[in-house]
């Protein structure tokens, strides 16, 4: 890509996906009003400009049903001109909504994009959809699709994770999130008005500053039940050298569910005569990949090789990874196969401290990102996400 640029990126707080979190009483709908206006005050940008608005959701169902980008545009008294799409990649699909909004503009199809991603898991539950594939033992098992706490689970035992290593990283991930919390370093969060309550939501709420490793090591492993009802016997007849997979994994580091939404400005150089605004970044490279798909979650490395790799990259010419924390044996896995210390990735934490709004988690973390190469004064970062059956995807940015 050689003419596609991130103007500015905006996030709700996340929120506890309970009828206690700060989120729960809003519509996606308004939610996604609040950050198209945040995002618009920001960045000087008129929504004349917008050709289209794309999003990351994956449990289309009820109120995120019905392409949520088209009628959350009309919802919004945007110009009902602008188009909406819709894009369902499970975790990653918000950074897939941002590639397609790239790719529209570097070939000169559009001038402006937002593009992002929403997830109300308080009020649309996780699997609300009853999708078959999941439901449905024998197509599971057919298409090899198991749930993402399974697959975690097997690469745990693949990579000789043990219970105290998965603690360690959920720690260290709920350490750097409560410092950058602490020290307002997520400057793409915006205050998101909850008007049923007479609330404004300012600040991420799942973090959990205080606690312990021992906290950690009394939480029962939380997809044991999983395994003994059918996914271990599909995962040891896939991978005979292994005699029982290790249940490792807990609430505790596990990512956590929550309320959120992300939206980023995408467009190409001409608008900043538009915004009087400078881009934050250029977008050099994104790109889809999928993993092994019984061990899930793998995706996100498969997607940070192809970029890199079609780049002509090596990690070392990274400055910071954002890379999806999809639980904590993942990040482990991540780290070894890219060859990047914790000095580089996730240095403000991840979903597991943070929360996981699915359709919405790969802009939040594009947004973090960008925060955080500017803090420092770094030049380039990749952001990658898994999401289920082995899929997943990265963009590769430098700053302007």
């Amino acid at each position: 890509m050689n003419d596609a640029f991130i103007y500015d990126a905006v996030r709700s707080p996340r929120t506890r996906a309970k009828p206690d979190g700060g989120l729960h009483d809003l519509r996606p709908q308004e939610l996604l009003r609040q950050l198209y206006a945040a995002l618009a005050a920001r960045s000087g940008l008129s929504p004349d400009a917008v050709g289209e608005v794309i999003l990351g959701c994956v449990t289309q169902h009820g109120e995120q049903a019905g392409n949520i980008a088209r009628s959350s545009v009309l919802y919004s008294g945007w110009p009902e001109r602008i188009g909406g799409l819709t894009v369902n990649r499970f975790c990653s699909s918000s950074l897939d909504a941002i590639a397609i909004a790239a790719l529209k503009v570097d070939a000169g199809l559009e001038g402006a994009v937002v593009a992002g991603g929403v997830e109300m898991m308080s009020r649309v539950p996780l699997l609300a959809d009853a999708a078959a594939v999941f439901t449905d033992p024998e197509l599971a098992r057919a298409s090899r699709v198991l749930m993402m706490g399974s697959g975690a689970d097997l690469i745990a035992t693949l990579e000789g994770v043990d219970r105290t290593a998965a603690d360690a990283v959920a720690l260290a991930s709920q350490q750097r999130a409560a410092r950058a919390r602490r020290e307002g370093w997520f400057h793409s969060v915006v205050p998101i008005e909850n008007t049923e309550r007479g609330i404004t939501v300012t600040q991420d709420e799942c973090i959990r500053e205080s606690l312990s490793m021992a906290d950690l090591a009394a939480l029962p492993a939380a997809f044991e039940e999983i395994g003994a009802g059918g996914a271990d016997a599909v995962q040891l007849a896939a991978y005979p050298t292994l005699e029982a997979i290790d249940h490792v994994h807990t609430a505790g580091n596990s990512p956590a569910m929550c309320d959120g939404a992300a939206v980023v400005l995408i467009g190409g150089a001409a608008l900043e005569r538009h915004t009087g605004r400078p881009p934050r970044a250029r977008i050099l490279h994104a790109a889809s990949a999928c993993g092994e798909p019984l061990q899930v979650l793998s995706g996100c490395i498969a997607a940070a090789r192809r970029v890199l790799g079609e780049r002509g990259m090596d990690t070392a010419q990274v400055d910071l990874f954002e890379i999806h924390e999809a639980f904590a044996a993942t990040m482990v896995k991540a780290r070894r196969d890219l060859g990047i210390g914790e000095d580089r990735c996730n240095v403000n934490g991840g979903v597991i401290a943070l929360g996981h709004p699915m359709g919405a988690t790969g802009a939040m973390m594009a947004g973090t990102l960008l925060d955080e190469l500017e803090r420092r004064d770094l030049g380039t970062g990749l952001v990658a996400a898994s999401g289920a059956a082995g899929s997943g995807c990265a963009l590769l940015v430098e700053r302007c």
